[in-house]
């Protein structure tokens, strides 16, 4: 990795940030690009709006660069990954009797949309993934003939499980089922492809991996996909001939923007635009091993370790998030201690989850490793 991309962070020195699977810090470019949006409008407002447009069109093609996406035209820019999946739950014409299959330890935004339609009689099957030998084959054996969707997250956000996207895209098609996936533990950790995983819809937030600010995310929607969700949001921004305020008569566009209704968020569009121009220029392929080596080297270190239990389980991708507890302590009393101690991490899935990025410095992860010993020996 190029060295000169570790001046991108300006993290304190007493803090060692392992929470990049919550919400992560920023680079610099990033800072500077919003000092230099604010510093426009304070001046000239929106004198160069065309401009702000340009951008938020740049953000759509970086996006599409690390999704492999065919077309800007099948994507979305939202507020959240929760708000994508409404439009999917929302946008599907479901029949009483239809079944989704999910897992049972999904993110409550991957969770609360489906469960929201039982007064549809639409019913949710949650396989539990944890311990088992093939994870993807439990999801697809759960599909059957009233099976509609099957939602899955990409990297389970409590356990760090990863499925087998392309295994499960192939599952779907030659059974008719569509496939929705929540990548925001992939994009920006993992190089994703939603061709090659034959993904009809995908959605994720910029303020994990992608290193970019909350309220802004993506949702990419397969062409063949666009047009068959109803809509469940109407504005000025969605309609074909955006910009023509006048006319009486309106439609919606055939393109990923028919989910976009109001005014964008241009000062975000700013930020994860940039942050996405360091991911891009590092490569994925960097990103992912930077990452994989990091959480290599902690796993390894929790495992040498006879009072600590490593709770995550190995991938074949390589995995972006660790997740462990003391055996001999209390996980509660453990977490206080790294918080006091400047060790930015969080409970999940029974244990203390660790989740460095490309970037990550060596030190910072023995400091927390170190912490965790200095705890255990008291």
């Amino acid at each position: 990795m190029n060295n000169s991309y570790s001046n991108e962070f300006e993290l304190d020195q007493e803090i060692s940030y392992l929470n990049h699977a919550a919400v992560a810090p920023w680079p610099k470019r990033t800072e500077l690009a919003l000092a230099d949006f604010a510093r426009e409008n304070v001046t000239i407002g929106s004198k160069k709006y065309l401009n702000w447009l340009k951008k938020e069109a740049l953000l759509k093609k970086q996006i599409g660069q690390l999704i492999n996406a065919n077309s800007v035209d099948e994507i979305a820019l939202v507020k959240n990954t929760s708000e994508a999946l409404s439009f999917v739950a929302y946008g599907i014409q479901w029949d009483e009797g239809d079944n989704i299959v999910s897992s049972d330890e999904e993110f409550p935004s991957n969770m609360i949309p489906w469960e929201s339609l039982a007064d549809q009689g639409v019913s949710v099957t949650k396989v539990t993934l944890k311990n088992s030998l093939d994870p993807t084959a439990e999801l697809i054996n759960k599909i059957n003939d009233k099976t509609r969707l099957l939602t899955i997250s990409s990297v389970q956000y409590s356990s760090g499980i990863a499925v087998d996207l392309v295994r499960l895209g192939k599952a779907c098609k030659e059974r008719g089922v569509l496939f929705c996936i929540d990548a925001i533990q992939s994009v920006g950790a993992f190089p994703f492809d939603v061709q090659t995983c034959q993904a009809d819809f995908v959605m994720a937030d910029g303020h994990k991996w992608m290193l970019g600010p909350e309220g802004l995310g993506f949702f990419y929607c397969q062409k063949d996909s666009i047009n068959t969700l109803k809509l469940t949001q109407f504005g000025w921004h969605m309609v074909e001939d955006m910009g023509n305020y006048d006319t009486a008569e309106w439609e919606a566009t055939t393109t990923a923007r028919r989910f976009e209704c109001g005014s964008p968020n241009m000062l975000s569009i700013h930020a994860l635009s940039a942050s996405l121009s360091l991911l891009l220029e590092v490569g994925m392929q960097t990103v992912t091993a930077e990452i994989t080596k990091r959480c290599e080297y902690i796993a390894q270190r929790v495992e040498a370790n006879e009072n600590l239990s490593l709770l995550s389980q190995a991938n074949t991708q390589g995995n972006n998030i660790i997740v462990f507890k003391p055996t001999t302590h209390s996980t509660e009393d453990l977490h206080d201690f790294l918080t006091e101690h400047n060790v930015i991490c969080v409970k999940r899935g029974g244990g203390i989850r660790f989740s460095p990025h490309f970037y990550t410095k060596s030190i910072d992860i023995e400091r927390a490793m170190n912490l965790v010993n200095q705890f255990l020996a008291n």
